[in-house]
């Protein structure tokens, strides 16, 4: 079992810094952030972007991997992400993973006066969002003359040029966030790791059981394809409404023994907060790190 941690971007430099440095004494495998422009019921607190935060958690940390969780295609082009996410690639020493979802219906979908998407419009958005990402992050027909192009319903490139590569070859890992029957089928068939939150269900016992039939309709997408279902990272994030799995170490242990049951390899829970969501002890944050290498 891996270790994340989540580092949500709303404390001002320096003292952010001192969280992600944090995460990496802690001995945290990876640390995350989301990738919003605000969220839920936070909308109205002080909220950092994505893409300088991580640049900056790179340059005073030496050895955790970094990811975003998750970024999405609601405000965002991949042409101007994908040079975004590779310079962070760059600076980081190659210790970048890309969390990347569909995009939620929340104030994110809708900030820039886009209309409201179904679910089968993410989809296709997303699918189309990543395909495009990912022949840019490998420079797949970038040259001298004609750089990257490409033209679908929702993007298009005209000559893209990626200057400057990621540290990581081909490029950085995908992790996909899925949970409906085709976004697990395109997790299968693009990511090299999946994440999931497995939905807000208040019931733990029933949060349980819908996070080990995800990791089940996994297995099936992976086999659908032939794909060695062991290939795939497996990432949950062990916070969802109105559990907290850093509300003790009890719970803590608890949470990460189901995940392994469930076939997960990595787990993720929220730094502590000083009230409000996610709010918790620092000291069960200090005892949880103290045990991580016995729950390897």
């Amino acid at each position: 079992m891996r270790f994340g941690i989540c580092i949500l971007p709303q404390e001002d430099w320096p003292a952010a810094a001192e969280l992600w440095r944090g995460a990496e004494e802690y001995g945290f495998d990876h640390a995350w952030t989301y990738d919003h422009l605000s969220w839920r019921s936070l909308a109205g607190e002080r909220w950092h972007a994505t893409v300088p935060t991580l640049t900056a958690a790179a340059m005073v940390t030496k050895t955790i991997t970094l990811g975003t969780f998750v970024a999405s295609p609601n405000y965002r082009h991949p042409v101007p992400f994908a040079k975004d996410i590779a310079t962070v690639d760059q600076i980081s020493g190659g210790r970048l993973i890309l969390g990347l979802g569909s995009g939620g219906t929340g104030f994110d979908a809708t900030v820039l006066g886009q209309d409201a998407l179904t679910p089968a419009e993410r989809l296709h958005r997303f699918t189309e969002f990543t395909t495009l990402l990912d022949r840019l992050l490998r420079f797949e027909g970038d040259d001298s003359e004609g750089g990257i192009s490409g033209e679908g319903g929702w993007y298009q490139a005209v000559g893209a040029r990626m200057v400057g590569e990621p540290a990581q070859s081909p490029r950085m890992p995908f992790h996909l966030a899925a949970e409906g029957p085709k976004a697990l089928d395109f997790a299968a068939r693009a990511g090299e790791g999946w994440v999931t939150t497995a939905g807000t269900i208040e019931d733990d016992a029933a949060w349980w059981a819908r996070v080990a039939e995800l990791s089940r309709r996994l297995d099936d997408a992976c086999e659908r394809i032939g794909r060695d279902t062991r290939s795939i990272d497996r990432t949950l994030l062990l916070d969802s409404d109105p559990r907290y799995s850093l509300s003790s170490v009890d719970a803590f242990e608890d949470a990460v023994g189901r995940a392994a049951e469930c076939g997960f390899t990595d787990v993720v829970a929220h730094w502590p907060r000083a009230h409000g969501l996610y709010a918790g002890s620092r000291a069960v944050l200090d005892e949880v790190a103290a045990r991580l290498p016995s729950w390897r």
